[in-house]
């Protein structure tokens, strides 16, 4: 699904990224760990699409397609969501009205009708059921006052809604407590499936306790150095990521 090689990027004059080879097949979940600054975000924006980022040397595909080319809006149309670390407000615009907006809008790119409005209430009510969702919570506006739990949640409904490929979910975890924490790890596995991925970027073992990965990668300065199982994430709760730094150097 998601193939990446040797891929390089800078912001500015910035080297980040330095040689990322990464392959995520359909219904695989993949760890991304590191500590601060190690690239983690970027790797996520530049497969976003983020514009601010450069890439200099390497490969995105997506399906065997490749997708440097692309703007952030044509990759999301082909199936690509990023979660963000910090969700932007949009004053005015309430939660349904931005999803009948986005999902309309990926309809369009792909020749079809807008939905019609009988089965998009349909599908709205459906995934706000599966997440535990308040339909009260829907006539908000986006993002507006929302808790940090409230914002996360609001997120995983739009991945239910949009039921992308890839999803990315940069940092969910951030600033979440325990019972926000299950019911966004919930909906994350409630829309597991064969035919999509999930790549989580995380500081912490906690996340991957709700959300058990596949694999696990540790990236730093701006390469993967090593790669394993769910139990590397344990080794790294224990034991921080100096053990791995020695293991480089022997």
């Amino acid at each position: 699904m998601l193939k990446i090689e040797n891929l390089h990027s800078n912001i500015g004059d910035k080297a980040i990224l330095k040689g990322i080879n990464l392959d995520v097949k359909p219904g695989e979940v993949h760890a991304i760990m590191g500590p601060n600054g190690a690239g983690k975000s970027t790797l996520a924006s530049v497969v976003a699409g983020k514009e601010e980022y450069e890439i200099t040397e390497g490969r995105i595909l997506l399906d065997k397609e490749n997708i440097e080319d692309l703007s952030a809006e044509e990759r999301a149309h082909k199936g690509i969501f990023l979660s963000f670390q910090y969700p932007v407000e949009i004053p005015g615009v309430s939660v349904t009205n931005f999803m009948k907006t986005a999902i309309n809008e990926t309809r369009k790119a792909k020749g079809l009708e807008d939905m019609p409005a009988n089965e998009m209430l349909k599908m709205i009510k459906e995934k706000a059921e599966l997440l535990e969702i308040d339909r009260k919570f829907l006539s908000r506006s986006l993002n507006e006052g929302f808790s940090g739990g409230e914002k996360k949640r609001n997120e995983i409904f739009q991945m239910a809604m949009l039921e992308p490929k890839l999803a990315i979910l940069d940092e969910t975890d951030s600033g979440l407590d325990i019972d926000a924490l299950r019911i966004v790890s919930n909906g994350v596995n409630k829309l597991k499936s064969k035919d999509n991925a999930v790549i989580v970027i995380t500081h912490y073992q906690r996340l991957l306790d709700y959300i058990v990965p596949d694999f696990v990668h540790v990236l730093m300065d701006g390469k993967i150095v090593k790669s394993g199982d769910a139990s590397l994430a344990l080794k790294l709760e224990e034991k921080g990521y100096d053990w791995i730094k020695e293991e480089m150097k022997a």
